[in-house]
């Protein structure tokens, strides 16, 4: 048990002061701690007031004050009238509302339908993958094809080159041969007119010669026997072209020229068709352009093309010889297919002419067509063939009058063609005619050696001339008239005629000559008078109508002035009718 304190025990001083000091800062504490809370219970006071206060001013606003009626004031009448017009307003106000409202919603309602057809655009798969995809495939194709053809190239070159030197020097063999038989001849001819027994030219041994020139009469007697075989007329000796080969000759060439043909069948042969086929390639083109046109223009494949071609035609055209026999261009396969593709039947009226592919045609037979025609001219024709210059004539217009080159610009080709052309006319007229002027006693026997080799020099040159006549529409009619006219006629053929005596032979010769000019060239000449490059000729045929008709052969008289007249020679004509008084020939010149 404890004791019980009823009395607190005294304490010191110190203690007192320490316990007085502990109350009074617990004092301090909380009456601070008090403050603080007043403090925040009169802020939120303060804020709740407030708050109310604005609530009753929104409402206060927000909600118009009721008027009060003051039964003092007195209110306007009000009749149906009013009352109809203020409805009529009214309801015009909400239809005006009404409108606006319905135009906004139509134009929401397009904008839905227009947000839908993109969302569906943009949900459909993508065709750049597909664009992306063709274009690296035609991009592939190109380069293997060119890289085909570049390998290509080398053969295609050397085996267009080697059937070019066979036909070359098979031409300068036949033109060789002909230009040595004519010296021999001549010289034998002149030989024996001399009295010499065994004559000599530059070493070559009479018997030689002699067995040279039988040759030559055996080809002459052959060609002869086809002719009256074949009932061809109007022919004269020397009017052929002597192009017959000896039958080892003919073996050689033709075992060269297939061998050629069966390595240019071999070209390709290890090539797919999708790259030596010209029809395949054109529609590999044509795709691209009927898919992307636009970018098929802007790669300019139209005069791509062109040059592309080039190798695969050339090696088509190994074969072609334009100087044998005609063949027409449509003919051929490569030509048909680029027909084709250039053809512009899909394409509507107001592009057609401005389609770019129009022109890979004419630029084909401009850059590969033409210049193989000249290499064959320039190293081929022999202008004294009529059969090589009528083919050459015909094909020159085909292409020239039904296949329009370029429409953009000239065609150098054609001019080079055509400069090369008159090239060889000329070189012709100089070294392959030849006429020789004998006594009158050495060719008053028409069966001497003398008469025969005068009269075949003779209708050799006048072949030449309808040769080169051939030419007038092709070639500038200056030039064609300056070689076959001031060349062959004035300087070669009217030298025979004036030493030939007036008489049958003398006019068949003068019709013949007259018969190979051109109509169209007196068809302006309304003077009378003939072309300048004729009036020696027309001198001649006067002198031959007066001889005869001094002779009374009135009938080679009236022959003679119809030539006058087929040239136009009309003043001549009138004055030799007056002369002698004919007045029953007026009407051969229409009078």
């Amino acid at each position: 048990m404890k004791n019980l304190n009823f009395a607190p025990k005294m304490r010191t001083l110190r203690q007192r002061m320490t316990e007085h000091m502990v109350s009074v800062s617990d004092d301090e504490s909380s009456e601070d701690e008090a403050q603080m809370k007043w403090e925040e219970q009169q802020i939120k006071k303060a804020v709740k007031l407030s708050q109310i206060i604005l609530d009753d001013t929104f409402l206060h606003k927000s909600q118009p004050a009721k008027p009060k009626l003051d039964p003092s004031v007195s209110l306007p009448p009000v009749n149906l009238e009013i009352v109809k017009k203020r409805l009529t307003e009214r309801i015009t106000s909400l239809q005006d509302v009404h409108r606006a409202h319905q135009r906004e919603y139509e134009k929401y309602v397009e904008n839905i339908e227009s947000s839908k057809m993109t969302v569906q655009e943009l949900e459909k798969p993508s065709d750049a993958a597909l664009n992306y995809k063709f274009y690296r495939a035609m991009k592939t194709y190109a380069e293997n094809l060119i890289n085909c053809l570049n390998e290509k190239l080398k053969c295609i070159n050397e085996l267009e080159l080697a059937m070019h030197v066979l036909l070359q020097q098979r031409a300068m063999r036949l033109l060789k041969r002909r230009q040595d038989e004519l010296k021999n001849e001549s010289s034998y001819i002149q030989h024996l007119t001399s009295g010499s027994d065994k004559p000599t030219n530059g070493g070559l041994e009479g018997d030689e010669k002699t067995q040279l020139l039988e040759m030559c009469e055996h080809r002459r007697i052959c060609r002869r026997k086809v002719r009256e075989h074949s009932g061809e007329a109007d022919h004269h000796e020397g009017m052929s072209s002597d192009e017959e080969l000896t039958p080892t000759e003919v073996t050689e060439f033709q075992k060269s020229k297939d061998n050629i043909l069966e390595d240019s069948r071999k070209i390709f042969e290890d090539v797919h068709a999708d790259f030596c086929d010209i029809r395949k390639i054109l529609l590999k083109f044509q795709e691209w352009k009927e898919k992307f046109c636009d970018s098929y223009c802007d790669a300019y494949i139209s005069f791509c093309l062109p040059k592309l071609l080039n190798p695969l035609i050339r090696a088509q055209l190994i074969n072609w010889n334009p100087l044998e026999n005609f063949t027409e261009l449509e003919e051929m396969p490569w030509f048909r297919a680029i027909e084709e593709f250039s053809d512009a039947k899909n394409i509507s009226e107001s592009k057609r002419d401005d389609d770019p592919d129009q022109e890979v045609l004419p630029r084909v037979i401009e850059k590969t067509i033409l210049p193989k025609i000249t290499g064959f001219v320039k190293n081929v024709w022999d202008p004294l063939s009529t059969t090589q210059t009528k083919n050459l004539v015909q094909l020159c217009i085909h292409i020239f009058e039904k296949q329009v080159l370029s429409k953009n610009k000239r065609s150098q080709a054609k001019e080079d063609l055509m400069n090369m052309v008159v090239l060889r006319m000329k070189k012709s007229v100089e070294e392959d005619v030849f006429i020789p002027l004998y006594p009158k006693s050495a060719v008053e026997d028409k069966s001497s050696l003398c008469s025969k080799f005068q009269e075949r020099r003779f209708w050799s040159a006048v072949k030449l001339l309808s040769n080169v006549l051939l030419w007038d529409g092709i070639v500038q009619e200056d030039t064609v008239r300056d070689l076959g006219l001031s060349k062959l006629l004035n300087r070669y053929l009217l030298l025979n005629l004036l030493n030939t005596p007036p008489g049958p032979d003398n006019i068949e010769k003068c019709n013949k000559v007259v018969a190979c000019l051109p109509e169209r060239w007196f068809q302006d000449i309304k003077s009378g008078s003939t072309l300048p490059e004729l009036l020696n000729f027309c001198q001649h045929l006067l002198r031959c109508a007066r001889t005869l008709q001094k002779n009374n052969h009135s009938d080679e008289t009236k022959e003679v002035l119809l030539l006058l007249v087929k040239v136009k020679a009309l003043h001549i004509v009138e004055d030799f009718i007056e002369e002698y008084k004919l007045e029953h020939l007026k009407s051969v010149i229409g009078k």
